[in-house]
């Protein structure tokens, strides 16, 4: 007698699908049919097909890339891809571009519509036309060069999200110098502790900033960066809240008045077009360079293939200027896209702000955090009844995965106004400025899962062996280059802290330092940070699962879980919750949480403790602080353990010391 062989799980239905009109109406799907007559991509097999051959052939599929985009060589190059290994790549060796000509180009055809839409507090979008916008770089680069700016040379802002940080990181690129930002909520240790590494020769700065419906004067922290950075040639002084300018410093509207024609400076493919920062919260941030023809080439593909945005659209993406999502909404311009510009509280004056904006300004891709739309769904919001979100086509969200509980919410909410919403979760890094896997618009959307690896990556799931997995629990690794890879750190001369960041365990491949899975349909799960693994009894877990349990019960604001090694042997793995206003951690909630871990999840994610703290550190991007926490825990001095500057409120870390000396 034999069995029959096991019946495989049937396939867990889509939460979304797009019907035809939108996959045939895609600028990806357009693109495929086009590169398989001009470049032999198959014409059948939809966008699996397609992606397989952009990795496959990675040289043909980024030729591909530039000539759809019509990107402007101003020398041509050699060839695609001259050298391939991993670090040190070299992309499109001899060519010559500029990044800003190629984000002003819409001026030439739409000169009155607007290229940006600012809005604050108010809420009140003011739009910056094309030709304002180009007309504003054409004469801050002439002032850059007259200042002594050469091509290379570190300008820096110290600035909110306004038309201003936009205007000067274009007249910098325009004139082949390299920008870098912080927020201006940054404190000036924070703000020297990434500047002072590259050494700018100018900064644009504000007097201050409004947030939460307050002013936040910053002129103290201003005149502290002048002093410490004494290769400063030029300030200049943006007055958002009225002040004039300082002695010494140059003034806005003065520095951007005229008419010149905008002078873009040929530079080489990998010339360096910003420095972004790690969180540097073990040490001193990682000050990466990314190149203007390598960021180019990948915000062509990520946003006008992956996020489908061209001139019709409008681009809000909350963000800051300390955040890579900056960049890449900058990015939006350069498929003349308007890009929405929100300076202000996410929260402020109520938990909707982010959809009051959205709807005001029009957007048609919606971008914000897991934490706002989780956020939005405690607090009882119900967007597509108080605004009209008719224009939105894409909620997309990053920072952290977004809990199954979060696609539910997202799509009920917009179904039950009759709305078609296409929800991306998507998954990145600074590292790249872009995105591994995520948005796809001919793609369904699976609860929990992001779509797709992104089109040029070879996205694959190791083990520790270096064997790609499927179905199963892996490091997330690259294992071909992508043009938007960091060219070098700064201050890394021979390249070993570039080197050891990426590619120590798997020489030759990128380990970026995340759990993924990747699904037999090529969708991937994103399960948390490799380097905080929670491994317990030899079966790794990632903390993202445990978090998206624990704060669907309406009594946890935000949950931190930590696992420690102990010198027995032993193995401690104590969940810490901050508790929503009113709640109180009894047996019962208690009780609740172990019960709500062990029916999702397994026995062996129930922590051996649950403890309440006064909060939960994040870094200045909004991130968990998870292995500085194991470090105290584990005895680390505070001091050794973080880099203070580089967490929002440092004074929630004494709570995890304390505890280490009482435990022992």
């Amino acid at each position: 007698m034999t069995s029959s062989p096991a019946t495989p799980a049937p396939e867990p239905a889509a939460l979304w699908q797009p019907d035809e009109a939108r996959v045939d109406a895609a600028a990806v799907t357009r693109f495929q049919a086009w590169a398989a007559e001009r470049y032999g991509a198959p014409a059948e097999g939809g966008y699996p097909a397609l992606h397989r051959w952009s990795v496959e052939h990675l040289d043909t599929f980024w030729e591909a890339v530039a000539v759809w985009f019509d990107v402007r060589f101003s020398t041509p190059y050699a060839r695609v891809l001259g050298e391939r290994t991993m670090p040190g790549a070299q992309w499109f060796p001899g060519a010559t571009l500029n990044y800003a000509e190629h984000a002003l180009r819409a001026a030439a055809d739409r000169p009155d519509e607007p290229a940006l839409l600012h809005v604050d507090e108010s809420h009140e979008p003011v739009p910056v036309s094309w030709a304002e916008l180009r007309r504003q770089v054409g004469s801050l680069a002439a002032r850059l060069r007259a200042l002594g700016v050469r091509p290379g040379d570190r300008v820096s802002g110290y600035l909110p999200n306004v038309p201003q940080a936009v205007t000067a990181l274009l007249a910098t690129a325009a004139v082949g110098a390299v920008w870098t930002s912080c927020a201006p909520d940054f404190g000036a240790r924070s703000v020297l502790d990434r500047f002072q590494q590259v050494e700018p020769v100018v900064l644009f700065t504000v007097d201050g900033y409004r947030y939460g419906g307050k002013e936040h004067d910053r002129r103290d922290t201003v005149a502290e960066l002048r002093r410490e950075l004494p290769g400063l040639r030029a300030v200049v002084h943006i007055p958002l809240l009225g002040t004039p300018a300082p002695e010494g410093a140059l003034d806005w509207d003065e520095v951007t008045a005229g008419d010149t024609e905008p002078v873009f400076e040929p530079v080489a493919f990998d010339h360096p077009l910003w420095v972004l920062y790690s969180s540097g919260t073990t040490g001193l941030p990682k000050a990466i360079v990314q190149s203007q023809g390598g960021i180019l080439l990948e915000h062509f593909k990520q946003i006008g293939l992956h996020c489908d945005l061209g001139p019709e659209d409008r681009f809000f993406w909350y963000t800051s200027t300390g955040w890579m999502m900056w960049n890449f909404l900058v990015s939006g311009l350069l498929t003349g896209t308007t890009v929405v510009l929100y300076d202000g509280s996410p929260g402020y004056p109520d938990t909707g702000a982010q959809w009051r904006v959205a709807e005001r300004t029009g957007a048609t891709l919606y971008g914000t955090s897991a934490a706002y739309v989780m956020a939005c769904r405690k607090a009882g919001v119900h967007p597509t009844r108080a605004y009209d979100l008719s224009r939105i086509k894409c909620v997309a969200t990053t920072g952290s995965p977004l809990p199954p509980d979060g696609f539910r919410w997202l799509h009920d909410e917009f179904a039950d106004s009759g709305e078609d919403l296409w929800i991306a979760s998507v998954s990145g890094g600074t590292d790249v400025c872009s995105c591994f896997a995520g948005a796809v618009p001919t793609l369904p959307v699976h609860i929990g899962e992001l779509q797709a690896a992104g089109l040029g990556t070879d996205l694959q799931a190791w083990d520790p062996a270096g064997k790609p997995l499927t179905g199963e629990v892996g490091e997330l690794v690259v294992a071909a280059p992508m043009p938007s890879m960091p060219v070098y750190f700064w201050n890394d001369p021979h390249g070993s802290r570039y080197h050891d960041s990426y590619f120590d365990m798997f020489p030759g491949a990128w380990r970026h330092g995340d759990w993924i899975t990747i699904t037999e349909r090529g969708s991937v799960v994103i399960h948390g940070r490799s380097d905080s693994t929670l491994n317990r009894q030899g079966v790794r877990m990632g903390s993202a699962d445990i978090y998206e349990v624990v704060e669907r019960l309406p009594e946890v604001r935000e949950s931190l879980v930590i696992g420690l090694e102990e010198p027995d042997g032993g193995y401690w793995m104590p969940l810490f919750v901050h508790l929503a206003e009113g709640a109180t951690l009894d047996d019962g909630l208690r009780e609740r949480i172990r019960a709500a871990i062990r029916a999702n999840l397994s026995p062996r994610h129930v922590p051996d403790d649950i403890i309440e703290v006064p909060g939960v550190p994040h870094t200045l991007t909004g991130k968990r602080i998870e292995v500085p926490v194991k470090r105290l825990l584990q005895g680390t001095p505070l001091a050794r353990a973080v880099n203070a500057g580089s967490v929002d409120d440092v004074s929630l870390l004494g709570f995890y010391e304390e505890l280490a000396r009482t435990r022992k």
